[in-house]
C-alpha cells in the first residue's frame, strides 16, 4: 500500500470548507492515492502532468514536493516538463519551470 500523504490543509480552509477537507484527506489522499494498482511515483507523474497541462501552478509546489518524496528527482521533473511543453504549450511549461526556480 502506498504511504499516507499529509495534506497540510490550513485551519482557515478547514473552518471554511470542512466537507472539502474531509474529501481531500479521506477520499483523495487516503483512498485514491493509497490504492496499490499504481505506485506513488507513477501517481505523482500523472498528477504533475495533469496540473501542468491545465496550467494549475498553484498546486504545483505541494505536488513537486510529494513527487520528490515519491522518488522523482529534479532532473526527471525537468524532463517531464520539457516533454509536456510540446503537447500542452510552451507557456504552461515555462510557468511550471518558474515554480521550480522560485522554490530554490
Amino acid at each position: 500500500m502506498n504511504e499516507r500523504i499529509e495534506a497540510n490543509i490550513p485551519k482557515k480552509m478547514r473552518d471554511l470548507a470542512p466537507d472539502f477537507v474531509h474529501y481531500s484527506e479521506n477520499i483523495l489522499f487516503e483512498k485514491v492515492w493509497r490504492e496499490t494498482t499504481l505506485p506513488s511515483k507513477e501517481r505523482s507523474l500523472c498528477t504533475l502532468s495533469a496540473l501542468i497541462s491545465i496550467g494549475n501552478t498553484e498546486q504545483l509546489p505541494f505536488h513537486l514536493q510529494l513527487a520528490e518524496k515519491n522518488g522523482i528527482n529534479e532532473t526527471e521533473i525537468i524532463a517531464l516538463i520539457t516533454h509536456l511543453a510540446f503537447y500542452v504549450g510552451w507557456p504552461k511549461a515555462a510557468a511550471s519551470l518558474n515554480v521550480i526556480l522560485n522554490k530554490k
